[in-house]
């Protein structure tokens, strides 16, 4: 009798691990198949596909910095809403939509300043700032400077001697919003094309 329960422990006991390895193996060979997969839709996701590329392309801005925006701004949370009343994907405030319809950079007609909850009409707004500063700005660093602090503060830092527009930022926050959209940025170009097909 006890001999028929050791016989059992054994066999489990080898039985056990043996099916350990067979399914970390199994795992693993997964994980090989498709890594890229994995880390785009867990770390560099791209949502509202049609909506990016169609207004990125009527505004004539790159389709991957408004997905790192939207990654950096709202997580891609459509229903965002930060504490001074920014709204939606790219973190759009009322006021700025405004400027953007009086400015004729958004017909307003077909994406109303009122419906910045939704995700179409908030990517068009945001890629129709991204016109407007890139309308009056040098580079993609004082694009993405400015969309968090403002064209004025950009054009005030860009006009000092300094070596980079790094070093003439005041604002930390800015320093640190440059930082991690320009980081966001290159992932999104290590894993989609510029029409954000996967590579």
């Amino acid at each position: 009798m006890a001999s028929n329960r050791e016989d059992c422990f054994f066999r489990w006991f080898r039985v056990l691990p043996l099916s350990l390895v067979a399914m970390c193996a199994l795992l693993a060979a997964l994980l090989s198949m498709a890594p890229s997969f994995l880390m785009r839709s867990l770390f560099v996701p791209v949502k509202h596909e049609q909506a990016i590329l169609d207004s990125s392309t009527r505004h004539n801005v790159d389709p991957l910095l408004a997905c790192s925006i939207i990654s950096c701004e709202s997580g891609w949370r459509e229903d965002a809403e930060s504490g001074v009343g920014a709204q939606g994907l790219m973190q759009m405030m009322d006021q700025t939509a405004d400027m953007l319809v009086a400015f004729n950079y958004v017909d307003g007609s077909s994406y109303s300043p009122q419906n910045l909850m939704d995700p179409e009409t908030n990517i068009e707004f945001g890629c129709a700032f991204l016109q407007y500063l890139q309308d009056n700005l040098e580079n993609r660093d004082e694009i993405i400077a400015a969309y968090n602090a403002g064209l004025g503060a950009v054009q005030d830092w860009s006009e000092g001697s300094v070596s980079s527009l790094s070093d003439a930022i005041t604002y930390p926050e800015t320093r640190m919003y440059l930082i991690r959209v320009n980081e966001t940025y290159d992932a999104y170009q290590s894993f989609y094309d510029s029409d954000l097909q996967p590579k």
